[in-house]
């Protein structure tokens, strides 16, 4: 039995590795046309696996069942079935119809992606750390299997590339892939963005992203400490959200969901970034190395210029808002105010749907009838677009889209020898952090 207490970075990675090399690919899904059940596989048990993942998911769309579960660690492996029923519970859902899984497909350690994957499903959710996304995505189109795969899907230009073909073999395959970039079904968010391209704002000029608010002080309190038993790398993983090369720092891992609204209205990724950031308050060890702010001008075709704006600070005054500016008016792309002003006025007055759940229910759509969605592209750049503002924030440097994409060599994941290197887990620099 694997012993997820302590786990180190030779052993993490070689398993890793080993477990998606020994998949047997296979073309096509593995979902028989005409059954009614969709079997669902839970690849990371934290708090958004065991909550918002597998619940919007059965909420979504009937005959849906969890079939299998994995996690690096045992503890959270365990926790998992209390708490997903207790969430099925909640949302009014039947556990017994949804929550299928034996004790033989519950796996704990480095390979349980590969082992749920293996375990006879039609579809799995990654919920895991961002770093991992890239490999757990490839093993499971590898596979045949369809995925729902969380934002962000990499923190780094390698892991986007890796994305992009992937993205690109699920093409082949007929494979559905699903992002967690929720806006995009969220029903005022598609109703504005519609009339933008439509013309409502005639000729878009510019616009700002500002998404400012707390620190996340209290993300996972129990895990808040390093533990006796925890080896450095469990433990980091255990806080993977305070540190870059597992989450990418917080505008990947969190904003990622704002600059994908502006690569939407606009129909492109960004030429270039400018952006400065720092850690000036949320600076005790616990965690991590991640900046609390940053500010960035991202610059696309047409010179069409993004500001953006991002702190994660205790008391800061809270944000969460687009706004696009055209030739003939102003759109606020609010989350609880979605409205044009200008010369085609318009303020959605509707229904507010879940994105979240719509989401789910538009892929198990998708594999029902054979007409796969692909997202990898889409949520593949705007992931990218975040890593470049981090980049350049980091060190100091205006990038352009092109390098980063095709030239940077720049991989957080731990490699495989010995000595190192581990994971960079030093505060950047501008100026002084290099630009790989």
């Amino acid at each position: 039995k694997t012993d997820s207490r302590k786990i180190s970075r030779r052993d993490f990675v070689k398993a890793s590795t080993a477990a998606a090399a020994a998949l047997v690919a296979r073309s096509g899904g593995l979902y028989a046309a005409g059954s009614d059940v969709i079997r669902v596989g839970l690849i990371g048990c934290g708090g958004r696996g065991t909550g918002a993942g597998i619940i919007d998911c059965a909420q979504s769309s009937r005959g849906i069942e969890l079939v299998a579960m994995g996690d690096l660690f045992q503890d959270h492996l365990d926790a998992a079935p209390a708490a997903i029923k207790s969430n099925l519970e909640e949302r009014g859902l039947p556990v017994k119809d949804i929550y299928k899984v034996t004790p033989d497909k519950m796996f704990a350690g480095p390979d349980n992606y590969k082992k749920v994957i293996d375990s006879g499903v039609d579809m799995v959710i990654l919920t895991t750390p961002p770093n991992f996304r890239p490999l757990y995505l490839k093993a499971a189109v590898a596979a045949g299997v369809h995925v729902f795969i969380e934002k962000p899907i990499a923190v780094d230009p390698v892991g986007v590339r890796s994305v992009l073909e992937t993205g690109e073999l699920a093409k082949q395959k007929g494979l559905t892939i699903v992002a967690g970039t929720q806006m995009r079904r969220f029903e005022p968010m598609r109703q504005a963005i519609r009339r933008i391209h439509d013309g409502a704002l005639g000729e878009v000029t510019g616009g700002q992203v500002v998404r400012t608010g707390g620190a996340m002080r209290d993300w996972r309190e129990e895990e808040k400490y390093r533990r006796a038993e925890w080896s450095e790398l469990d433990y980091a993983i255990r806080r993977w959200l305070f540190w870059t090369w597992l989450s990418g720092d917080f505008i990947v891992e969190m904003h990622v969901h704002n600059l994908d609204i502006m690569n939407w209205v606009l129909g492109a990724h960004p030429i270039s970034c400018m952006a400065m950031g720092g850690r000036q308050v949320r600076v005790e060890p616990e965690f991590g190395n991640i900046y609390d702010h940053f500010s960035a001008e991202y610059v696309y075709p047409n010179n069409v210029r993004i500001q953006y704006m991002g702190a994660q600070i205790e008391k800061f005054t809270y944000r969460n808002d687009q706004r696009v500016q055209g030739t003939q008016g102003s759109a606020y792309l609010d989350f609880g105010n979605t409205k044009i002003i200008g010369a085609n006025s318009w303020e959605y007055d509707g229904a507010h749907p879940s994105p979240a759940v719509q989401e789910y229910a538009d892929m198990i759509e998708s594999i029902r009838q054979g007409a796969a969605i692909n997202e990898a592209q889409q949520v593949a750049e705007s992931t990218m677009t975040a890593i470049l503002g981090r980049m350049s924030a980091y060190t100091g440097r205006e990038l352009k889209w092109e390098w980063a994409m095709q030239a940077s060599t720049l991989d957080l994941t731990p490699q495989d020898t010995p000595a190192g290197p581990a994971p960079d887990t030093s505060v950047a620099m501008p100026g002084v952090t290099e630009l790989i």
